[in-house]
């Protein structure tokens, strides 16, 4: 496969490299690529995540079951519940 790549890019990948991070640009491009992967799987489950806690939130509401905390102390549990994943 080839890849064409614009000239910044290009000498970033020869920067990688020069420096000893990494034996071959094919190793730069793969790891940028394994990255890039992981960083969608993140953003995958982030969005299931809040699809599934509004859809929570849907369903309470439709049953008249209301929450007496803040939204701060709604929203400071949904971000610690989500670290821990």
């Amino acid at each position: 496969m080839n890849v064409s790549l614009p000239a910044p890019m290009v000498g970033f990948v020869e920067e990688m490299v020069a420096s000893g991070g990494y034996s071959s640009s094919s190793e730069v491009v793969r790891e940028a690529l394994r990255l890039l992967r992981d960083e969608r799987a993140v953003e995958h489950e982030k969005a299931v995540i809040l699809r599934r806690e509004v859809g929570s939130g849907l369903e309470q509401a439709r049953a008249q079951r209301f929450s007496d905390r803040s939204l701060e102390e709604i929203a400071g549990s949904v971000v610690k519940k989500a670290d821990r994943k």
